[in-house]
């Protein structure tokens, strides 16, 4: 029988132990090993049960148990210690209050359609959320007044388990906001806040507002799961990227117009500053620049601006930093559909439809009429862009070059800052107390001391801490082998086999990831008979641990995994390979420990960064991965082995059969003799020197601290400076909007009429300086709105410039008609073929880029 209402009766704690509801309630517990302890010392047995749920155990824990600690002195003294750090760590000045300079925002605002915080709070898919969820718990560890912005999905993502003939099953688990570490915000009338938007078919979409505490960091979650909603419409955050197109669309209209009003809200009730900077992470958040623009423009607390001024605002202080290396994984939506929502009783009303439909267009070479693209809006609302390494920012500076097509690929307004990872939440707790116990300040904001302390250590305490952690990963990789067997139908007979699964003194290989194609999750089954030889070599034999989620959507992920796990399924080496079903949080954390090698084989480029391989480095593992990603960039020859890629092959049968002979080599050739080839005192130096420089050379470069912190010196700060230039009084923007109004309207008159140089004679040498002469027209333009360069560098066969600087060229004479000579000294420093031009930008101090207007004019 079907419950007709469903609600949780939450416990009432005697007074005395008050302070385990505050622990319980801020998720810093997900990443403090000292806190967890609070909870496992109640009852270690129940605590294992509820998978490490601090909401969950203390709704458990009977009410006699509690009566026993309100006598206990010393859980009391503990619980009080721990409360004690918890408020410190609330409230102590850190890195962002000391060091990050008067430009630094008041409070910044994280917009995200996903965040992996812990797998008690399943609100993720895979790397966008944890690296979501990441750059909250860094935010706080960091002191850096962060706000998040996300949905809260009743149904999460999906449960992933496997059919008998190991086809993916997806299972949608309700979730009960009551049972997990939320609150609900309310007015001061004890009400529950809301926002609500306007939807074509009906009256206003409603959402509560949820709040998770991640440290310092608020985390602002809408849920339309209200009674104010219709069945429809309590339906809107029902999955996590479910549903068809319009049910998408929106979700992103809750995420960013929704989003803004839940902030204004926060500021409202708690008194939290106003955020100065808004940063989308990715595309599904790009409409948050539209509810901004309303508020500028029409909104009656408002200051009434037009359009463009507010346009203005609203970039100067808007951060977009795209994930996506494929088209494919960007969001667009038909054109009429947006034009259907926008058109008629619009969520923002009053913002013109035809400039909101501008914004999203693919109005350039090799674009599509019929569609709205997030990802062409989210650029065109921010001043300042990102991707996620410096190979996925050359990768997007070539997909969205269209935006800018006046510019080369190197010269796209489009930056990178390398993702990293949240060190206490993925670096073992052995590894962590092993550090402390040679005086690393573990829970310092400053990690640069700890990588030196890796000196320190013996080679014996690190082969025996990753035995440690070898082996704590096999017992949990058995479980969870057992209960997929289970589930798959397999009698308990038949699974004995399990007992014996893995090894933990046996070269363990790691590789866990979404499951689309352009990962290649069954790469390595490219020759079989050659893995299975890897697999049960009886001196020397490797293991391999897999795990991964295909889209419900995607049938060709699903085929893949199956083949995955029908070969895992063979007797002859079903002891040496395993499937692991429900790849997330709580299965990451012992495996990234337990392995050896983490291994990473994307189609190159398509990898737009791949963290999961930091996470394995920040345990000691080494990397084996195509150069891609955040290992293109940081791999340096010691630190873990590079996949040779085959890259201009143009079938994909026959790139794939080269990239996994040269995998399969890399094993047989290097990566086991390493790893087994041992001295006297039974351990392999020539690895763990390996693991050594891994830890030194990757660590401090790999966590999520150092990622923030380039995001505030980089994007966030520059973000605020503009912002209040602009914002202040809006003169600032409507002079900026005005100025930039003309120069468009005045550009086709810009000419570069004749260029000259001289000062190298018949033969150019190293130390000669070069001087070049233009004479320019401007139209109606002065030479303070222009900046002409003098643009060179190295020079290939086809005359296309590589490489290339801009020299500034000053005024040397003005003419009638306002035409100029501009002059330039370009000193020749380097040998080999040297090319030049000259062109003429924009320019004024409020841009961020030369290209941000998109205007270039060069030599006819």
């Amino acid at each position: 029988m079907r419950a007709f209402r469903r609600f949780t009766v939450r416990p009432v704690l005697p007074e005395p132990l008050g302070a385990l509801a505050a622990l319980a309630g801020n998720l810093r517990w997900s990443w403090h090993p000292p806190t967890q302890d609070v909870f496992s010392s109640i009852d270690a047995e129940l605590w294992r049960q509820v998978k490490g749920d601090p909401v969950r155990f203390l709704g458990a824990v009977g009410r006699e148990r509690l009566d026993e600690l309100v006598e206990d002195g010393d859980f009391r003294a503990r619980l009080s210690a721990a409360h004690g750090d918890l408020q410190r760590y609330l409230t102590e000045d850190r890195w962002y209050a000391r060091k990050a300079g008067d430009d630094a925002p008041r409070a910044i605002a994280y917009f995200s359609s996903e965040f992996g915080i812990t797998s008690v709070l399943p609100q993720y898919s895979g790397g966008l959320g944890i690296l979501a969820g990441d750059h909250l718990k860094a935010s706080s560890d960091l002191g850096i007044p962060l706000v998040g912005v996300g949905l809260f999905y009743r149904h999460g993502y999906f449960k992933q388990a496997l059919d008998r003939d190991g086809w993916q099953q997806e299972s949608y688990p309700v979730l009960d906001p009551d049972e997990l570490p939320l609150t609900v915000l309310r007015e001061a009338d004890g009400s529950r806040a809301t926002v609500s938007i306007a939807l074509p078919d009906g009256p206003d979409l409603v959402a509560r507002i949820l709040v998770a505490h991640v440290g310092r960091v608020p985390l602002l979650l809408l849920d339309t799961d209200v009674e104010e909603n219709s069945a429809h419409y309590r339906d809107v955050t029902d999955r996590l990227y479910g549903g068809n197109s319009e049910h998408r669309l929106r979700q992103e209209l809750l995420l960013g117009v929704g989003g803004v009003r839940a902030l204004r809200v926060w500021s409202r009730i708690t008194g939290a500053p106003a955020p100065e900077v808004f940063h989308a992470n990715e595309g599904h958040a790009g409409f948050l620049g539209i509810e901004r623009i309303r508020e500028l423009t029409v909104d009656e607390a408002g200051p009434h601006v037009d359009f463009d001024t507010a346009l203005e605002v609203t970039r100067a202080g808007t951060v977009f930093t795209t994930h996506t290396p494929v088209p494919a994984g960007i969001d667009r939506f038909p054109r009429e559909l947006v034009s259907q929502y926008f058109g008629g009783n619009s969520p923002t009303p009053g913002v013109p439809v035809d400039r909101i439909l501008a914004l999203g267009a693919e109005d350039y070479d090799g674009g599509e009429a019929g569609v709205f693209n997030m990802a062409v809006m989210g650029f065109r609302l921010a001043q300042r862009a990102n991707g996620v390494s410096e190979l996925h920012g050359h990768v997007s500076r070539g997909m969205f070059n269209g935006l800018w097509p006046a510019f080369d690929e190197a010269e796209v307004p489009i930056t990178s800052i390398t993702n990293g990872v949240h060190g206490p939440t993925w670096i073992a707790r052995e590894v962590i107390e092993l550090a402390a116990s040679r005086g690393g300040d573990i829970d310092g904001d400053d990690t640069d001391a700890l990588w030196p302390l890796v000196d320190q250590i013996s080679d014996r305490e690190i082969w025996d801490l990753k035995r440690t952690l070898r082996t704590r990963f096999v017992d949990d990789a058995r479980d969870r082998m057992r209960r997929s067997a289970t589930k798959r139908g397999y009698a308990a007979a038949e699974t004995t086999w399990i007992d014996s699964a893995l090894d933990p003194d046996v070269l363990t290989i790691g590789f866990a990831r979404r499951v689309p194609t352009y990962k290649r999750l069954t790469l390595m089954l490219r020759d079989p008979a050659r893995l299975k030889k890897l697999l049960i070599d009886p001196e020397r034999p490797i293991q391999l641990v897999i795990a991964g989620k295909a889209h419900p959507a995607d049938e060709t992920g699903k085929r893949l995994i199956q083949e995955m796990v029908r070969f895992a399924d063979d007797p002859e080496v079903r002891h040496r390979i395993a499937f692991l079903p429900n790849y997330d949080i709580a299965m990451a954390q012992p495996l990234y420990p337990g392995c050896d090698v983490w291994l990473n084989n994307p189609l190159r480029p398509y990898e737009a960064c791949g963290t999961s391989g930091m996470k394995a480095a920040l345990n000691g593992g080494l990397n084996l991965s195509i150069l891609d990603g955040w290992w293109d960039e940081w791999y340096d020859g010691n630190n873990g082995w590079a996949i040779p890629s085959a890259d201009g092959i143009e079938d994909p049968d026959r790139r794939d059969d080269l990239e996994a002979n040269a995998l399969y080599d890399l094993l047989e050739g290097e990566v086991v003799p390493r790893f087994y080839e041992t001295n006297d005192e039974g351990v392999p130096p020539r690895w763990l020197e390996m693991v050594r420089h891994t830890l030194k050379s990757l660590g401090p470069k790999v966590l999520a601290t150092r990622q923030v912190r380039d995001y505030v010196r980089e994007l966030y700060a520059p973000a605020a400076h503009t912002a209040r230039t602009l914002n202040s009084d809006y003169v600032g923007a409507r002079t900026l909007s005005g100025w930039k109004h003309d120069v468009r309207a005045a550009w086709p008159g810009v000419r570069v009429e004749h260029v000259d140089s001289e000062g190298v004679g018949d033969q150019a040498v190293v130390g000669a300086t070069l001087a070049v002469r233009a004479w320019v027209a401007l139209g109606s333009l002065s030479a303070d709105d222009v900046e002409v360069q003098v643009v060179h560098g190295r020079i290939g066969s086809d005359d296309v410039l590589t490489a290339t600087s801009a020299t500034p060229m000053l005024v040397g004479e003005s003419y009638d008609g306002n035409r100029h000579r501009f002059d330039a000294a370009v000193p020749l420093a380097v040998s080999g073929p040297f090319g030049y031009t000259v062109r003429v930008v924009p320019r004024n101090e409020s841009l961020a880029s030369v290209a941000e207007l998109g205007l270039v004019a060069e030599p006819a």
